[in-house]
């Protein structure tokens, strides 16, 4: 995508950072570096997958002790599982968590993405609210750092410039865009679930999907005990990569935007020991020496990355160096993308240690538990959001929810409950980065407040399909929103006014 397309279609400075694509070796067997429209594409790296055996095995059929029947299973609890499980309980169902690590939040914990991307649309209007916003507000001081409210929409350059460089001002314009403790987050969101009443069962990891026809009915479960099923009312795919529904005859969605980041993969890491502001002003005052200091980076490791703040000066967040050309389902390119991140973290340390500004007692702190999988499927849902759809600003009439758009050129973007139902199956939702949208959507459904958003949303329709003994895709929509508004959720006045008509106001 060239420059001038991307500034036509509004990409803030996110999405115009360097992509590092591993392929075939070149016929130097050297890596290879071009630059062109203002992004870095790498190759040189061989291949990450081996050829495998052409043999197969019949595993025997056996019976499964079934470890529980509930009203909702939620499978994943990354944000928006975690949204999904607290909205459902609120409402009074039986709901079970099954989450395969030792934490919820996922991405935005375990993964590092402690930078939670814009919440306040360009009008500086608080639009992703409902649990994201109580997530954010219940965190202890100094777990979180961001602008004040009163900024939210500021277009002062000087307020604009200084919460540019700490990754809260875009177009020159202030938005609410925080960096959070990863450990205040996963400790929050664990009691906000216990809270709820929510059955939390952790070290667990779906494997198939429980199938009548085109109902799902529950999942099987792989953990230390074995295999067990779990049977639910209402099933929740909230694993990121649509892990159940790939496992059923249901059609999903894979093409990329080649031009984006969404598509890379990369593990994040934490350099503590730092001085942020000293950096900072080293990147702000001294141009020239940064530059210099860069292209020394990229001779020595060719993959090379800018730090992020975090919540604290003495903490630097590294998102990168994002790789492509890699499948976030296939495991050789996953172990791989691990190798070769925990590789360029330290290589990265080196660097820095010896020649940024700010960190010459700098030392790896954390690399991310969680591998930082951007895109990987999308569900073919009833309803979809479309590049079209920024130009015109429709407002879906079964919106459960809206999400930031990528510049002030464009509207808000309704978000259609339709989006989250998947066409070829019943008893089951999606929520999080693989809800139905194009490549160009994805760029921005895939971040952590639209996964709680959908997660939120996905919650609210589950409990009540269960609580009304009925399939997801048959419930009232208007249900669904008025639970949402009442919930703190944010809905377009268009939608919002049809039961509170003040609320066209807010």
């Amino acid at each position: 995508m060239s420059d001038d397309k991307r500034a036509e279609d509004g990409w803030p400075p996110l999405y115009k950072s360097e992509i590092f694509r591993e392929g075939p070796p070149t016929a130097a067997g050297l890596n290879a570096v071009s630059v062109e429209q203002g992004l870095e594409v790498f190759s040189g790296a061989a291949t990450a997958r081996r050829a495998r055996p052409k043999r197969t095995y019949l595993e025997p059929a056996r019976e499964l002790p079934v470890f529980a029947e509930t009203d909702v299973l939620v499978v994943g609890g990354g944000p928006a599982g975690t949204a999904a499980a607290i909205a459902a309980a609120r409402l009074g169902a039986d709901v079970l968590l099954v989450e395969r690590y030792n934490h919820l939040g996922g991405l935005s914990t375990g993964g590092l993405v402690i930078w939670i991307d814009r919440m306040s649309d360009w009008t500086g209007r608080h639009i992703i609210r409902g649990i994201a916003n109580e997530l954010l507000e219940r965190l202890p001081t100094g777990a979180v750092q961001g602008p004040k409210r009163s900024d939210w929409g500021c277009k002062d350059a000087a307020t604009a410039a200084y919460w540019a460089q700490r990754t809260a001002a875009f177009h020159g314009i202030v938005t609410w865009s925080p960096t959070v403790d990863p450990e205040a987050l996963k400790t929050l969101s664990m009691q906000m679930v216990v809270e709820a009443k929510v059955r939390l069962l952790l070290h667990a990891w779906a494997t198939a999907p429980i199938l009548e026809g085109n109902a799902v009915k529950g999942a099987i479960f792989e953990s230390k005990e074995g295999r067990h099923a779990v049977f639910a009312k209402v099933v929740i795919d909230t694993t990121g990569d649509a892990d159940l529904i790939a496992r059923t005859h249901a059609s999903l969605e894979s093409d990329i935007d080649e031009g984006d980041i969404h598509h890379c993969i990369n593990t994040a890491f934490l350099l503590a020991g730092v001085d942020m502001e000293r950096w900072l002003a080293f990147r702000r005052d001294e141009p020239e020496g940064f530059s210099q200091f860069m292209a020394q980076g990229r001779k020595k490791l060719s993959f090379f990355e800018k730090p992020f703040v975090s919540w604290r000066n003495d903490i630097a967040l590294f998102m990168g160096p994002r790789l492509a050309g890699y499948s976030a389902v296939n495991v050789d390119d996953l172990s791989a993308v691990e190798v070769r991140s925990r590789q360029l973290a330290v290589g990265h340390l080196e660097i820095y240690r010896t020649a940024a500004p700010g960190f010459a007692n700098a030392f790896l702190m954390l690399g991310a538990p969680q591998i930082g999988v951007r895109h990987s499927r999308r569900l073919n849902g009833l309803r979809k959001v479309t590049r079209q759809q920024w130009d015109t600003g429709k407002v879906w009439s079964d919106e459960i929810g809206v999400s930031t758009s990528l510049s002030p050129k464009f509207p808000n973007i309704s978000v259609p409950y339709g989006a989250l139902v998947p066409a070829e199956l019943d008893n089951i939702l999606g929520a999080g980065r693989h809800v139905a949208c194009d490549a160009n959507s994805h760029t921005f459904l895939r971040e952590i407040p639209q996964c709680w958003l959908t997660g939120q949303a996905a919650g609210v329709a589950a409990a009540l399909a269960a609580g009304a003994g009925t399939s997801p895709r048959a419930m009232d929509v208007q249900a669904i929103q008025r639970e949402l508004l009442r919930q703190g959720a944010y809905l377009s006045p268009a939608v919002a006014t049809a039961f509170n008509p003040a609320s066209a106001a807010e």
